[in-house]
């Protein structure tokens, strides 16, 4: 290896190392009953999206939702997806007649719901709104 691409290894090496550690945004865990009621008893912030692959609304709603990862307030919220087509269960339950519904919960409790909004500063408000 070339002098020059040691010393530029070396400056890239320092300059990362000097960068502040970042913390990684939460990702999306598709829905599991028993994870969603251990992090119910654990009263955990929980943001819920019921979609569907087919659903042109959801697909308006994921680039919104995925930037609310980032939201710092939501730094320990847990993310989850429901499959709209496979998870009846879980739809009856919450009283949810329609894909492209989210859902924000505290612990047990729902705090928040939207259905169908697409709009990026309504829905992230719609959300923010249920901590």
């Amino acid at each position: 290896m070339s002098r020059f691409f040691k010393t530029l290894m070396l400056v890239l090496a320092s300059l990362f190392a000097a960068m502040p550690a970042v913390a990684a945004a939460p990702t999306w865990k598709p829905y599991d009953a028993a994870q969603f009621a251990r992090a119910q008893e654990a009263g955990k912030t929980i943001v819920v999206d019921v979609h569907a692959t087919w659903c042109p609304t959801c697909k308006a709603q994921a680039p919104i939702l995925d930037a609310l990862r980032s939201e710092p307030r939501l730094k320990n919220a847990v993310f989850v997806k429901v499959d709209f087509d496979k998870e009846k269960a879980f739809l009856r339950e919450h009283r949810i007649p329609r894909q492209s519904t989210v859902l924000v919960f505290q612990g047990r409790r729902e705090t928040a719901r939207s259905v169908a909004e697409t709009r990026p500063t309504e829905l992230r408000a719609a959300v923010l709104a249920g901590l």
